[in-house]
């Protein structure tokens, strides 16, 4: 018999329920339904683009289609900078299994391909937390197909660029270098580099967590590949000048060195090197002595290399004629309580004595004819005091005072070389003036088949009297012998100038200069050289740098294909005068 049970009977059952409880239940309910509806809302529609690239982030790449960086090319098309592929390993550290003995092995053999201590590739895998970490960019991509071989779980290659210079430590100076971002960092890979770069494009893809592509998504842009630049830089006249410069720097114990070499018809640069250098693509242990681009960045006193300049503006003035004699006994000069000295007695000289001897009495009396601020007017239109517009890193201007505030003493000192300082490419530059029939013209690093338009300085007829002046500085009797080359005629000036340390001159430390041209009558080259601190015993810019000049020169014109204007070399004096510091 089955017992019927009645709910009533229970206390609890029987008891009365609030009519607002179950209300109040079902509109909690309805709240919650109501909330996630506006949630649902916000998400797909309000906030739909937020969500999106959260989501993109963490599944959607932006891979980057790197664009081939453009050739520095020499005038002749021969390769100074070039881009080849290079592997760059990177690697998930917490997928390295290390605990593994036959992974263990193969990471050995993994530090062995890529140059690196073993205990170096361990610390970079060391944090497991990491999901991304290079370990070495920019290997070759010999090697790097090597590393994939391992088939290490966790190590991947990922393809890149690296530039190589065929032309090594010789052109270091002129085309620079790029960093692992393929990014200029000096000389013309940094002076171009948006030119040589181009444009990367890029490629959308859905990657999972080894890096894998698993879809493209979106429009590809393909890059832009960089331009090819042709520079005026011959190749082999800048590994010839390179050659000679660090030879003779080497031979008297120098500090360093510099060469420039300028066509003087158009104002290209053929050849700028300096020493020491580095190799551009192996950079390690690199100082600044090694970097230092000295033809641009150092000034100096340029010494009796100024000698010149202002003979050519007494010649200009109708002050003098080359005939004119000058009376330099007994080889000193006081200017208000400072003496001015030669290095020897050459008594009366003529107006062209006085370069082709080199004489500082004769050439301060000279300027101490002529106004200073004629002086000055004619330094800074031969580019003495104005940084070089050559759209080269590093280029500096000098130093050259305005004339208003010149003492006597310092108008003497500056007609030839001292109270001003230059580079050695503005005073490379500056001989345009004599080689260009007395104008000054632009000088470039990007190759030119057209003529320079220059600024005149002097006159033609000045021109031409300076040249067979410095011919002489160049020849039997001047100070510059060592200057003359087999073939081919030169005229150019030597300088030595003591250097300056603080305040003061130092006794044992000097720059010897040597800038000129050739041949005498109708310049194609202007070469200027300039060794710091030479300390074997000889340092006068005759000695020092003359040499380099007479090498380099012949060289070139015949590289270029120059017709020799003399039969043979002349006979050089073996005691060649020396200049006065």
């Amino acid at each position: 018999m089955t017992r019927s049970v009645l709910y009533t009977m229970s206390p609890l059952l029987a008891s009365k329920t609030p009519v607002w409880r179950s209300k109040f239940i079902v509109a909690v309910i309805a709240l919650g339904f109501i909330g996630l509806g506006v949630r649902a809302a916000y998400v797909q529609v309000f906030g739909n683009d937020f969500f999106q690239r959260q989501g993109e982030v963490r599944f959607a790449r932006t891979l980057e289609l790197p664009a081939n960086r453009g050739k520095i090319l020499d005038r002749n098309g021969l390769i100074l900078a070039s881009s080849v592929p290079a592997a760059s390993i990177w690697a998930i550290p917490e997928d390295v299994e290390q605990d593994k003995p036959e992974v263990r092995a193969k990471l050995k053999e993994l530090a062995r391909l890529m140059d690196m201590p073993l205990a170096a590739l361990n610390a970079k895998l060391a944090d497991e937390d990491k999901t991304f970490v290079w370990i070495k960019r920019q290997l070759d991509w010999d090697v790097g197909q090597q590393i994939v071989a391992l088939g290490v779980k966790g190590i991947y290659l990922r393809k890149e660029y690296k530039r190589q210079y065929p032309e090594g430590e010789a052109a270091a100076h002129v085309v620079g270098f790029t960093n692992v971002e393929d990014k200029g960092q000096e000389g013309m890979e940094l002076a171009f580099n948006d030119l040589l770069a181009g444009k990367s494009g890029s490629r959308r893809v859905i990657k999972d967590r080894l890096g894998r592509v698993v879809e493209g998504v979106g429009e590809v842009i393909p890059p832009v590949d960089g331009r090819d630049m042709q520079l005026s830089i011959d190749s082999k006249v800048q590994f010839f000048a390179y050659q000679k410069l660090r030879d003779q720097v080497q031979a008297h114990k120098a500090k360093g060195g510099s060469v420039v070499v300028l066509d003087a018809i158009t104002g290209e640069v053929l050849a700028l090197a300096n020493y020491p250098s580095y190799v551009p693509d192996k950079r390690q242990n690199l100082t600044g002595e090694q970097l230092r681009n000295r033809a641009i960045t150092d000034t100096f006193e340029p010494g009796s290399t100024m000698k010149p300049f202002t003979i050519g503006l007494a010649l200009e003035s109708g002050r003098v004629r080359p005939g004119t004699m000058v009376d330099t006994t007994p080889g000193r000069l006081t200017i208000t309580g400072s003496t001015i000295s030669d290095t020897h007695n050459y008594g009366v000289l003529t107006v062209e004595g006085v370069i082709q001897k080199s004489s500082n009495v004769g050439t301060t009396k000279l300027a101490m004819q002529m106004p200073a601020r004629e002086m000055w007017e004619t330094f800074s239109a031969a580019g003495f005091g104005q940084k070089p517009q050559i759209g080269f890193p590093g280029a500096v201007g000098g130093r050259l005072r305005p004339y208003k505030t010149w003492r006597p003493i310092e108008q003497a000192t500056m007609s030839y070389g001292y109270g001003l300082s230059a580079s050695l490419f503005q005073m490379a530059r500056s001989y345009t003036v004599f080689a260009h029939n007395g104008q000054i013209i632009p000088a470039t690093m990007l190759k030119s088949s057209e003529p320079a338009v220059g600024v005149p300085v002097f006159s033609p007829q000045t021109a031409d009297a300076v040249r067979k002046m410095l011919q002489m500085a160049a020849g039997p009797g001047g100070t510059g012998q060592k200057a003359q080359t087999l073939g081919y005629s030169v005229g150019g000036k030597s300088g030595t100038a003591r250097k300056q340390v603080g305040k003061s001159y130092s006794s044992g430390k000097y720059r010897a200069w040597f800038t000129g041209m050739a041949p005498i009558d109708k310049p194609r080259i202007i070469v200027a050289v300039m060794v710091d601190e030479p300390s074997n015993g000889v340092y006068y810019g005759g000695a020092v740098a003359a040499p380099v000049f007479s090498e380099v020169v012949q060289q070139t014109l015949r590289m270029m294909g120059a017709q020799p204007d003399m039969a043979v070399k002349p006979q050089i004096v073996a005691n060649a005068a020396e200049e006065p510091l």
